[in-house]
């Protein structure tokens, strides 16, 4: 490899590099190869083209690998980069594929399968390379800029200037607490100690979020860049990278970034030729949601069990080992290099008032276009699920959706219009979180919502503090109670007395912001507690417990169906009359609600 020893040589090697790609007549084949892709089939795809290429004596065709393009609901998806225009094609499958090398490239033809734009509302600066290069190609990622905001930093900037920088664009942190990153780092570099930290955050723990992943998957240079940067405004001369052991792919790629820049001189001793000196390694986790807590997270690179301290000190004074430490975020860091090179200044101008950059999320749920998106802060949640995630599955009714993972509450059609920043989440009885968003149609039991989420919280607890490890277990009961026809009217009262209760006096964030999804489900979608209460009824029809399957006597045959496909036998009756159910035999299974074809049988 080309060792970089000054900013010229950086030039120099984009330049060279550029070059190499610039012709016209050449064809690039670009295949998404991220986990959901690779899941889906694109290694398949892939070695077709890759086949189909060479077999035709193809020359002026490349094929390479990327990340996650963001359209998770349509993969396998590749992109064809021909004559200076793209075209995405998802749902690629071998005769597809096969298809796009004899029609689409040979002859010019055109086929189906290409996918329509979603990304008009959208603003990529996060993943701005994801989709685009390839993540295991320090070449592909010096072509694009890489690298060169930490030239920018080591021979233009000194550190207080980078820190001003930073704080001026006004970029908050991405991981949740949306402080502002600037000032974090402020506080670090005026904190006195012979050694610093900086810490990269890639415990990603909430249900449906898959954006630090889809990220480091993507792009994991700019998370080295950025951390270097960092580590040069500090004072820091080491990194870590505290990352989930089940994310395999975004380890293997993130490693290879990191020592292909240690082979470039863009890791280690004397960092482009300067006195800099900075290194990374990585850390890996067992996957438990408390670390994404930074004293917990912490505690568990140190070997110890992954719970909360109180703060402060905060650990930008006493961190990793004692010593101040930085922590931020995956989608935090991959804001820094485009900063640095764009200014403060432009990216100041994005985004609202107080909420500055753009925000990637993990769209989910009941909604079309499921996938990975990035929008201008202010964006409202109507733009993002109706616009870009094409409304609800089936054309079936909004219900509500759900920011902020287990920390975070459901949202209403009547918050549609509610733009997408840090404050307006909050007044919604919300918040940002990382990035998660999980959207729900009129099928889904908001209870047994609140029970998913607190379920996950209380087995994710560390048990350190009682109110977190006792109370959303008692939480979880009293909502147990309530999707099983087993609770009374006073329960309602003691889920909201129970969860003010934990706010108050959890010890970390985690366990403050545990109750939020039974507060905001409780606040929203009180008739639809009532109605387990009251009336013993789940509207939505997915609280078992409180369902009931009914023959209609006049529609029913008697052709037998329904009774031989029940599991326990509850059907009964004689052939060509009408069936009963037994309902204390019947488990509610549906299946002979499935199996019966003149629609005879009824969900109450």
């Amino acid at each position: 490899m080309r060792k970089i020893r000054c900013i010229s040589d950086l030039a120099n090697m984009k330049n060279d590099l550029k070059s190499k790609k610039s012709s016209e007549e050449l064809v690039i084949i670009k295949v998404a190869m991220a986990t959901c892709s690779i899941a889906a089939g694109a290694k398949e795809v892939m070695d077709v083209l890759t086949e189909s290429i060479s077999r035709k004596g193809i020359k002026n065709v490349i094929v390479e690998k990327t990340g996650c393009m963001g359209y998770c609901y349509a993969e396998p998806t590749i992109k064809v980069i021909k004559a200076g225009e793209e075209v995405v094609f998802g749902n690629v499958d071998k005769h597809l594929a096969k298809n796009i090398v004899d029609e689409y490239i040979e002859n010019k033809s055109e086929i189906e399968g290409v996918l329509t734009d979603k990304d008009n509302k959208q603003m990529k600066i996060v993943l701005r390379n994801c989709g685009s290069i390839d993540p295991e190609s320090i070449n592909d990622y010096i072509c694009v800029d890489g690298y060169e905001a930490l030239g920018k930093v080591l021979f233009d900037l000194d550190p207080d200037k980078v820190i001003e920088e930073i704080k001026k664009s006004g970029l908050r942190g991405r991981g949740g607490g949306g402080f502002p990153t600037g000032v974090k780092w402020e506080y670090a570099r005026k904190s006195k100690s012979d050694k610093k930290y900086v810490i990269c955050n890639a415990d990603e723990g909430d249900p449906g979020a898959f954006m630090d992943r889809s990220i480091l998957e993507g792009d994991p240079h700019s998370i080295v860049e950025a951390m270097i940067i960092c580590g040069y405004a500090i004072g820091a001369d080491e990194g870590k990278v505290y990352i989930r052991a089940e994310y395999p792919l975004a380890i293997k790629r993130l490693q290879k970034a990191i020592d292909d820049a240690r082979e470039y001189g863009l890791l280690g001793k004397n960092i482009m030729g300067s006195e800099f000196d900075f290194d990374i390694e990585i850390k890996y986790g067992a996957g438990a949601f408390v670390c994404g807590e930074e004293t917990a997270l912490i505690h568990s690179i140190e070997g110890e069990r992954g719970e909360p301290t109180t703060k402060p000190p905060f650990p930008a004074e006493s961190g990793l080992w004692g010593k101040p430490t930085n922590v931020n975020n995956v989608e935090t860091f991959a804001n820094i290099p485009v900063i640095i090179l764009n200014g403060s200044d432009w990216f100041n101008k994005i985004g609202t008032e107080r909420s500055k950059g753009t925000k990637v999320f993990a769209l989910a749920g009941k909604v079309k276009n499921v996938g990975l998106i990035e929008v201008a802060m202010g964006t409202t949640l109507r733009e993002v699920i109706f616009d870009i995630g094409g409304g609800i599955v089936g054309d079936k009714k909004f219900k509500a959706v759900q920011t902020g993972g287990p920390s975070g509450g459901c949202l209403t059609e009547n918050d549609l219009d509610t733009p997408i920043d840090f404050e307006s989440l909050v007044s919604r009885g919300s918040m940002m979180g990382s990035g998660g968003m999980i959207v729900m149609d009129e099928e889904d039991c908001m209870p047994s919502v609140a029970k998913f989420y607190l379920e996950f919280i209380q087995d994710e607890s560390c048990g350190k503090c009682t109110p977190c490890r006792i109370g959303t277990k008692r939480l979880w009961e009293v909502l147990e109670k309530i999707t099983t026809g087993k609770s009374t009217i006073e329960d309602l009262e003691q889920l909201k007395v129970l969860s003010e209760v934990i706010k108050d006096t959890a010890l970390c964030g985690l366990g403050q912001t545990a109750p939020n999804p039974v507060l905001s489900t409780l606040n929203t979608f009180l008739d639809e507690y009532e109605d387990h209460v009251k009336y013993g009824k789940c509207t939505a029809g997915k609280c078992n417990a409180l369902l009931k399957y009914r023959i209609i006597k006049s529609k029913c045959v008697g052709c037998g169906v329904c009774s031989k496909v029940c599991p326990t036998s509850a059907i009964s009756g004689r052939l060509k009359q009408a069936h009963v159910i037994d309902q204390i035999k019947c488990i509610k299974c549906g299946a002979c609600m499935d199996k019966c074809k003149f629609y005879a049988i009824k969900k109450d």
